[in-house]
This record gives structure tokens, C-alpha cells and sequence, in this order.
């Protein structure tokens, strides 16, 4: 056993590499959490610290090479000198007794007694050092620095400044070489680093803090993600709920279904919705609503309208939306049927939620709450407004729907044919119930939530 003093500066030694281990590694995940309102404030400020920090910023990939390349030099400094402790703390002829003690019982006598002792000191040395170092150098700190990452990064601005002048030659190296080896992989096309859906979900969950807007945060950051994904179909107002007026009502009939639909934008038809003439602005009638019932506002009709498939992906008629300056548009089957109608106000509740106004009633959406766990809606309801009212994921049935939009055309595709009254099905944890149903569709469907 070594003396006293040696043990008391190699357990000194190994506490202050632990500190520097827990500094760099807390400063890694403190820094680069930092997001645009933190750089924001930082900008604001005139201290010494906020000029470092931003000094950092413009250097992000040779800061992260310096940070990898001084936690690891550390970190093998931390093991060397928790095997010298180790050494001090316990001597040789320990370990060969408990060597020759595990030799000496006949279930391990496998392996000689000199094995079992280099094979006890090497496994003590790791695990004691492993838990050591993840413990106090890697978990301890990042969950610190989560939840401290502008403060922890002012403290530690000052040695992050040191540790990238003086690792800077190296951590060039670094770059430099990663560079070249990224640009041959994106060449050759062979290896992707994109992350998938699921990991960047998973990412949110883990990176979004646990504060009072965190599940709203949460939400809109998984709609964008998932924004590219989701068809025009999903999200429009289907055909039977379309609020339209025929093209020879007269002026008195298009004053009441303004007055009771509240909508700014009404679109008119003959015949029927297959065959539309143009889209009435509401606010092209604000001059004539003193006018009698043989007013011509079809005069005031705009013909120019835009026309989506089915298919479309919502971004893309974002885009479309904005370079034509339109709010609506009217969605078409593969036929060239009329089979919905989207606005610009759905495409952007699908980010930011259900947008309201003081002239909104508490929901549009025809359903009543028999219990806690069951609802009941009519057939027609879609499928993503279904799951607005039950507070789940949007793609939740995705693998079982199919074509399907509204929560009868989900139990359609379930069963594959036109159920009885009171037909059940039962998907993950959701019972769907047939309420109402005549010959040519589903009219009420219960949805129950089961426990189990």
C-alpha cells in the first residue's frame, strides 16, 4: 500500500479531473441548447461573458472538436489515475487471496488463480471508474446544464474561451478531416445521417422543458415535422358539410345563410357542388344589404378560384395559397368532383391548433361527451377531428385507415361492409360502436376509450 500523502493527491487529482469532466461535458449540452431568444438577450447585453458566448457562436464546429477532444483527454487521465488509487487503496496480496479464493471453489476453477486476480483488479478498476465517471462526469452535469443552460454557459464562458484557443490547432485538424470525409459520403450517396421521424419526435420529448406551455411547445414542434406529410384530404371540410348557395337564390336567401354561417367566403353552384360558378365575398356585399330580394349579387361573383387534389400535401397548397393570394381553395376527387373545401385557417390549425375568434362558438364540431371515456359522433366527423376531441396523436390510425376521412369510413375500412346497428370493433384501445346506421351510410358512431 502506498503512502498516505500519495493517496490523498491521487484522490485530489482525480476529484479535480472529475470537476473538469463534469464542466466540459455540462458546458457541450448548455451551449449548444442555447436557441435564438437566449442569443437575442446575450446581444442586448454588454458584459464580458456575452461577448464570448457569442464570439463561440460563430465557431460551432471547432468549439464541439476542442470540447470532444479535451473531455477525452480527461477522461483517459481519469481512468490512469483511478487505476493508480485503486493500486494504493488495495494491494497486490488482496487481490491474489481473492484470487486464490475464487480459484479455490471448484465452480470457477476454469481459469488459474493469477487470471482471477488479473480479471478481479481489471473488472473493479472499470466498474468502479465507469460508474464514477458516468455518474458524476456525464449524467450529474448534462441534467444540470438542461435546465441551467444559459446561466451554466456564462459561468463556464471563460473556459470554453481557453479551451478552444488552446485545442485549436487540433480541433482544425478535426473539422477539416470531417469535411472530407462527409463530402465523400454524400458523393457516393452511401450512408445518410437525415434522422427519421421518430427520432427527432423522441428528440422533442426529451429536449422540450417540463414548463407550463412545454405540451403546446410540444405539439407545434411535431406538426411542423410532420407537416409535409399530411394530404389535403385529411384536414378539408368535406362535401356534405360545405356551406354553398345556389346560383339562382335569390338576394334575401343569401343574406340568411351569411347571417347564420358566419363565413367570409361562400362558394355558388347550379345544380350541384360539381358544377361551381365562383365564390361569393362576403365583403363585396357591405354596400347592398339594403337591397330587396331581386337584387342580381350574382354580379359580384368571382370566378377565379383554385382547385386542389385530393392528394395534394398541405405545404404544397400553402405555397400555392400564398403566390396567389387566396384563402380557400375547393379539393377534387380523381374524377374532378367537388369532395371538399380547405382554407388557409385549416392548414394552419394543423400547426398551431384550433384558431378562434370571439365570433367562434366552443367548437364546430358535432359530437356529445357521454362520459369520461365515450363520445359520440356523427359518422361524417373526421378522423382528425376526432382526435382533437379525444386529445390523441392525429396518426394514430393511420395504419388501418386506408382512403378513409371521417370516423365512418374508418369503421368501413375496418370491417369492409356496411355494419348493423350496435355492430362493435375494437382497435388498440378504442371501441367504436355503431349508433344510427341506414342502408346507404354509418349516421352515429360511440367511441369508448377502454381502460385496459
Amino acid at each position: 500500500m502506498q503512502e498516505p500523502s500519495v493517496i490523498f493527491f491521487l484522490f485530489v487529482g482525480l476529484v479535480i479531473l472529475l470537476l473538469g469532466s463534469a464542466a466540459i461535458s455540462g458546458s457541450e449540452v448548455a451551449f449548444f441548447s442555447l436557441g435564438p431568444q437566449d442569443f437575442h438577450e446575450l446581444q442586448s447585453e454588454n458584459s464580458v461573458s456575452a461577448r464570448r458566448i457569442l464570439f463561440l457562436r460563430d465557431h460551432p464546429r471547432t468549439l464541439l472538436a476542442s470540447i470532444l477532444i479535451g473531455n477525452n483527454f480527461i477522461n483517459i487521465a481519469i481512468v490512469i489515475v483511478s487505476d493508480f488509487l485503486i493500486k494504493s487503496l488495495l494491494s497486490d496480496s488482496t487481490f491474489i487471496f481473492w484470487g486464490n479464493s475464487i480459484y479455490n471453489i471448484s465452480l470457477f476453477s476454469f481459469m488459474e488463480a493469477q487470471q482471477w486476480t488479473g480479471f478481479l483488479e481489471f473488472m473493479i478498476t472499470v466498474v468502479v471508474v465507469t460508474f464514477i465517471l458516468v455518474l458524476f462526469g456525464e449524467i450529474t452535469p448534462k441534467l444540470y446544464a438542461n435546465h441551467n443552460n444559459l446561466k451554466l454557459t456564462r459561468t463556464l464562458s471563460g473556459m470554453l474561451i481557453v479551451l478552444h484557443s488552446a485545442l485549436k490547432p487540433f480541433s482544425r485538424i478535426l473539422v477539416k478531416s470531417s469535411h472530407v470525409i462527409e463530402g465523400r459520403i454524400n458523393r457516393n450517396g452511401s450512408m445518410d445521417f437525415g434522422a427519421s421521424k421518430e427520432e427527432i419526435d423522441r428528440a422533442i420529448d426529451l429536449t422540450v422543458l417540463h414548463e407550463k406551455d412545454a405540451e403546446k411547445e410540444k405539439t407545434i414542434l411535431k406538426s411542423i415535422i410532420k407537416f409535409g406529410e399530411v394530404a389535403v384530404k385529411q384536414i378539408m371540410k368535406a362535401r356534405v358539410d360545405i356551406v354553398c348557395l345556389e346560383f339562382d337564390s335569390d338576394f334575401k336567401e343569401v343574406m340568411q345563410v351569411v347571417r347564420e354561417s358566419g363565413y367570409s367566403r361562400i362558394p355558388i353552384y347550379t345544380d350541384d357542388l360539381d358544377h361551381l360558378r365562383g365564390i361569393l365575398y362576403v365583403k363585396d356585399l357591405l354596400g347592398h344589404f339594403q337591397e330587396g330580394a331581386s337584387f342580381e349579387w350574382q354580379e359580384l361573383i368571382r370566378t377565379n378560384m383554385l382547385y386542389v387534389p385530393e392528394a395534394k400535401k398541405i405545404n404544397e397548397v400553402l405555397n400555392d395559397f400564398r403566390q396567389q393570394k387566396m384563402h380557400m381553395a375547393i379539393v377534387v376527387d380523381e374524377y374532378g368532383g367537388t369532395a371538399g373545401l380547405v382554407t388557409l385557417e385549416d392548414i394552419m390549425e394543423e400547426v398551431i391548433g384550433d384558431i378562434r375568434d370571439e365570433f367562434d362558438d366552443e367548437t364546430d364540431i358535432s359530437y356529445e361527451q357521454i362520459d369520461e371515456f365515450t363520445y359520440l359522433f356523427d359518422g361524417k366527423t373526421m378522423i382528425n377531428d376526432m382526435c382533437k376531441i379525444l386529445q390523441i396523436e392525429k396518426s394514430i390510425f393511420d395504419t388501418i385507415r386506408g382512403d378513409a376521412d371521417s370516423i365512418a369510413g374508418l369503421f368501413l375500412e375496418m370491417i369492409g361492409q356496411i355494419p348493423r346497428k350496435n355492430a362493435e370493433i375494437k382497435y388498440n384501445q378504442y371501441i367504436f360502436k355503431v349508433v344510427s346506421v341506414n342502408k346507404r351510410r354509418i349516421e352515429k358512431i360511440q367511441v369508448t376509450i377502454s381502460k385496459t
